[in-house]
Formats: C-alpha cells, structure tokens, sequence
C-alpha cells in the first residue's frame, strides 16, 4: 500500500530499515510459529507499518509482544491477537467486514490488505477522527470510517461476512448477529467478569442456527455503548 503521508511524519530510510527488520521479525516468532499460516496473512502483516499506529514515544516498541497504549486510555493489541481474529474470520478478497472498535487504525488497515471493504466504527470522536486521517492519508481507498455506536452496527451495509469486535461486551450484540451474512464469521471478546474474557468465534450457519467456539483468554477493554454519533 503507497504511503501518502507528509514527510514529517516519515521515518528516516535507516529508521524505516530498523523497523521492517523489526516487523519481519514480530511475523516470525510472534504470528508464524504460533501457528498461523496463511501467506496472505502474514503479507498483510508484513506490508502494514504498525509504528505509524503509536504515538511517537512507543514506537521502539510498536513491534513487541504486547499491547500498547493509545489516546483516550485505549490500546492497539498485541500483534498475535490481531493476527488470531484476523485468521478465525477467514479473510478472502471478494469479502465484506465490519470492525466495532477503530482505535488506533490498525486491525483495520490489516483487514483492508486482504477483504474488498471495511468498515469500521469508532465511539470515541478524537480516535475516529485521527484513525481516518491517518487511513486515509496512507493510501487506503477501501476502508470506510464512522464515528458511532457500534453496539448498533452498519445496518445501511450489512450483511457482512465477517465481523471483528475489538472491545469486550458481557455479551453478543443482537444487531451484530443480525448484520452477519449466512456462513459469515464474527470474533468477539466477552467479558464475564473484570477479569475474565474469552475470545469467542461466532459462525452463522445455512439453516441460520449458531455456532460458537471459544478460542483464547483475552483482555480487552470494556465496549462502550453510550452515544450514538455518525
């Protein structure tokens, strides 16, 4: 994907080095050895400079095993767990996605290497706004932005066949399963207490019956639902 963004926002060509050396790296051992294989993935994930999703000061660790802070007390996930929710929704080029929960910008940019659209909501209007900025000035053409509740979907665009929850409801929205095509595939984060989440795989099956599988214990943050912006 062509980088369109100002030149003061660019790293050094030594520094863009160290930091494709850096994300070859993280594919490796943090994506490849765990068990996730499919070139297209882990392309996508080399093609993506997630440095250009922290804030300045992080950007040392943008490659890391881990989750980082971002603005508003939110956090771009640990590269493995955007990886795994990546993978579970079966990402084909021809495909439709929705994303609750923008953040930083990244898991969608990832998606939009490997689906035909994205879309993508965003609550909070200070980091929909700066995603869709930085989305939008590195090029992405197939990414579209909302700031709004996302409890509530994209009813206007649906059915989409996949749906990628990036913060934790204590359980499924009903409109979310309502937007999910026939044979899509929804990962969700439930939160069944303060500490305990599971990252949960939702298959909408032909005879319109639900299949669930739980996949990891994760730890995202609370999904908002107050407010209900576009």
């Amino acid at each position: 994907m062509l980088l369109l963004l100002p030149s003061l926002l660019l790293p050094t060509a030594k520094d863009e080095a160290a930091f494709a050396a850096a994300r070859g790296k993280m594919v490796r051992e943090q994506i490849l050895e765990r068990g996730i294989t499919d070139s297209r993935i882990l392309n996508a994930f080399r093609r993506v400079p997630r440095h250009l999703f922290v804030a300045p000061q992080y950007r040392d660790q943008a490659y890391g095993d881990f989750p980082l802070p971002i603005e508003e007390n939110q956090t771009i996930s640990q590269p493995y767990i955007v990886a795994i929710m990546t993978s579970v929704i079966a990402p084909a080029y021809k495909k439709k996605v929705l994303e609750i929960g923008t953040g930083s910008g990244y898991q969608a940019a990832v998606l939009a290497e490997l689906v035909r659209e994205v879309y993508t909501i965003e609550i909070i209007p200070q980091l929909a706004q700066k995603s869709k900025k930085l989305l939008e000035g590195m090029g992405y053409k197939n990414i579209h932005c909302r700031t709004g509740n996302g409890y509530l979907g994209w009813p206007e665009a649906a059915p989409f066949d996949g749906i990628i929850i990036t913060c934790a409801p204590d359980h499924i929205p009903p409109l979310l399963l309502e937007q999910l095509a026939v044979g899509g595939r929804m990962v969700i984060p439930i939160s069944y207490s303060t500490t305990v989440q599971d990252l949960l795989l939702v298959e909408k099956l032909p005879n319109g019956k639900l299949k669930k599988t739980n996949l990891i214990p994760v730890m995202f943050v609370p999904m908002i639902r107050a407010g209900n912006a576009r």
